[in-house]
């Protein structure tokens, strides 16, 4: 028999060695958390979609180049163009959802598109976050295990309207309230919580919807012109939202009784209208028409060397804030999951999961993040997937948005039956045993 040589031992040592390393998980080795991003740059909603992905994209930059990452874990991001459709969105999910590791979550800025991968994300394990949109029955935990709904939900938000309502108009008996929405999922989904309110209220819904992309409204703003409703709820977004105030404008409806859901009350919405959109009130997503320091932070370390997403004039604008918003809570929910899971580790997409399901977001670590004058406190668990609620009414003066009213959180007593009702249907019609929280 003819000896074994040194070199032979080594050798086979090392093909062992790249053996085992391959039959391991990609994100034993990957240095860095991948974060997709989805967006639509393109499509209808492009004016929306713009400001929100490069809000989005700024943030994972900013903390990269400020504090090296999370717990010295680099992120890496993709953007994937959905141009705002549900197939195009499936596609750049299933695309991205196991790249470099596992997607570490995935804020799909379409109703649309959360509908068409609330599905698959329960078989993938992977979590889907829709900050202030998707299904707002996925705030029960218990059922949507990897929905994550957090701020508020399209039922929170028209709550709230009704409430600013409520507060001017002394009540809501005996009002005529028109929806005027986008007729898709998306604007679809308020209705519930609307005719629920109607019927406890009595006030009158008119709805009105408008065939996307909503261009064309002289004969929803006609209607509205006849049948003169005291208070009109725009769920719009994108070119929807400045031709909706055109019309409000030409027919002579008052703009101060217009109400905007959050993605119709961003600055491209109404300055190239100024003087013509005055008065006309949006809701914002918790504080999101504020200025903090996490914007100067933004100049200092990422616009000032060149490598921003969009122009700098971005900054400070809502629909910028509102992405940065979002992927701060990404970022939370990892770094949440290597307190647990061990810090400085690269997380898997259940890992990260845990940590949006354990956010706890202080006032003290928003005024640490820059965001104390943006949010109020953040706290998610095993059935509340949303967290806590808070908003506020801003108003156009035809130059620049003021914040107008205090902050207001959605009345649980009209929600909360809404949400186990809704959340039970979807359970029963997808076979979901709904997960004890005890």
């Amino acid at each position: 028999m003819r000896p074994i040589r040194s070199f032979q031992i080594l050798a086979a040592a090392a093909c062992l060695g790249a053996a085992l390393l391959a039959t391991r998980p990609a994100y034993a080795d990957a240095g860095e958390q991948f974060v997709p991003l989805l967006v639509y740059r393109t499509g209808q909603f492009a004016p929306l979609g713009i400001p929100w992905a490069d809000g989005k994209q700024d943030y994972l930059k900013l903390v990269n180049a400020r504090d090296g990452g999370i717990n010295g874990v680099k992120l890496s991001f993709e953007e994937c163009e959905t141009a705002y459709d549900a197939s195009k969105g499936v596609e750049c999910y299933e695309r991205l959802k196991g790249k470099d590791g596992g997607a570490s979550g995935f804020d799909t800025q379409s109703t649309g598109i959360t509908f068409a991968v609330t599905d698959k994300a329960f078989v993938d394990k992977v979590s889907v976050e829709t900050a202030g949109y998707g299904l707002s029955q996925s705030s029960d935990g218990t059922v949507f295990q990897w929905n994550f709904p957090l701020m508020g939900t399209y039922w929170t938000a028209a709550d709230v309207m009704l409430q600013d309502i409520a507060k001017k108009a002394g009540g809501l008996k005996g009002k005529k309230i028109a929806l005027v929405y986008h007729d898709s999922p998306y604007g679809k989904e308020p209705i519930a919580l609307l005719q629920k309110r109607a019927a406890t209220d009595g006030f009158e819904l008119m709805l009105l919807p408008v065939t996307p992309p909503g261009v064309e409204q002289k004969a929803t703003w006609l209607q509205i012109r006849q049948q003169r409703p005291d208070y009109v709820l725009f769920w719009s977004a994108g070119v929807m939202t400045p031709a909706g105030i055109r019309e409000a404008q030409a027919s002579g409806f008052p703009r101060e009784r217009i109400y905007g859901i959050w993605w119709a009350g961003s600055d491209h919405d109404v300055k190239d209208i100024g003087a013509g959109a005055k008065g006309y009130n949006a809701i914002t997503l918790e504080n999101s028409a504020a200025k903090d320091r996490v914007m100067d932070d933004l100049r200092r370390y990422v616009y000032d060397k060149g490598q921003g997403t969009g122009a700098p004039a971005e900054i400070g604008q809502i629909a910028h804030t509102r992405g940065m918003m979002i992927s701060m809570l990404q970022v939370e929910a990892i770094r949440t999951a290597q307190e647990k899971f061990g810090k400085g580790k690269v997380m898997t997409p259940e890992q990260v999961r845990w940590g949006f399901e354990n956010l706890n977001i202080g006032a003290d670590r928003l005024k640490a993040l820059g965001f104390g004058e943006i949010m109020r406190p953040l706290q998610t668990s095993c059935a509340n997937h949303m967290g806590t609620d808070w908003a506020r009414i801003v108003q156009w003066d035809g130059d620049k948005w003021n914040i107008v009213s205090d902050w207001y959180q959605s009345d649980k007593t009209h929600i909360a039956p809404m949400v186990r009702e809704y959340a039970d249907r979807y359970a029963a019609d997808k076979k979901i045993t709904p997960r004890s929280c005890s």
